[in-house]
């Protein structure tokens, strides 16, 4: 599967006409140059967007709808706050949702069914629910050089769960989601030496990196120039003494700590697994 493009913001509670041209513009191009893996959520505001441009793609004949894995997250977004404006939380049962997941795919709606942001513990509940019907195809978490996440990605292969990797380049350091006083993954001396020997940047680095563990990459950019860039990471090979090397970047530090869910019992972003 080709590193993918996720061109979908959240701004305020709505996008601007020009930030609305701008996602519609990225997506284009990144179908354009070859990208058939598309992120997205409710979260984003930008759904509407994905689904205009890919029905031009296809009255026109570009693409078809088999051509593309598009991948939605129908969370509940629309939580309330408290006084200080700190999320309100209330109880909802995981197993019940993921049922309610299940019944989505037993009915034709959707062709797969996984999960975000989930731990070990969270998998294994819904794993060893009685009566599944349905495991979840992938754990879509944030996973790169500084948080390799290794125990979690071996126990997704254990349990044939693909784990998608959002992060692989870092952060684009903006916005109150980061932490910002995480280092920046792309001036990483080593990762910098190791692409110099490859004549690769340390971004494609990290995504073959990511490649080579067994994960699948996700990543973010509206540049044109940095989509093309993304894309060729299967002309080369990490040796085991480059793997090894970067393996040793792992400080287990998270950019996304989300949190405004820091409350939330089932919080687990203080550690990893």
């Amino acid at each position: 599967m080709t590193p993918i493009t996720v061109s979908d913001v959240k701004a305020a509670d709505t996008l601007d006409q020009s930030l609305t041209d701008c996602v519609e513009e990225a997506i284009k191009t990144a179908l354009d140059i070859g990208y058939r893996h598309v992120d997205c959520a409710y979260l984003y505001l930008t759904e509407h967007i994905m689904g205009k441009v890919f029905r031009e793609k296809f009255l026109d004949g570009t693409l078809k709808r088999e051509d593309l894995f598009y991948t939605s997250k129908p969370g509940e977004d629309l939580w309330p706050v408290d006084e200080s404006g700190a999320v309100a939380f209330d109880s909802a049962d995981l197993c019940q949702t993921w049922e309610a997941l299940e019944r989505c795919k037993g009915a034709g709606l959707v062709k797969s069914i996984g999960v975000c942001n989930f731990n070990r513990r969270l998998l294994e509940t819904i794993l060893n629910k009685p009566g599944l019907k349905y495991k979840p195809v992938c754990n879509q978490v944030e996973c790169h050089p500084y948080l390799s996440q290794s125990g979690l990605l071996e126990f997704c292969k254990s349990k044939d769960i693909v784990l998608t990797a959002f992060g692989v380049v870092g952060s684009p350091r903006a916005g109150g989601w980061v932490d910002q006083s995480v280092p920046s993954l792309l001036q990483n001396p080593v990762l910098i030496s190791i692409g110099e020997k490859y004549q690769k940047s340390a971004a494609q680095v990290s995504i073959r990196y990511t490649l080579q563990r067994g994960a699948v990459p996700i990543v973010k950019s509206y540049s044109p120039e940095r989509m093309k860039q993304n894309l060729p990471v299967f002309d080369f090979h990490l040796s085991p003494e480059d793997m090894k090397a970067i393996d040793g970047l792992n400080q287990n530090l998270r950019y996304w700590k989300f949190v405004p869910w820091e409350g939330h019992p089932h919080y687990h972003f203080h550690k990893t697994d």
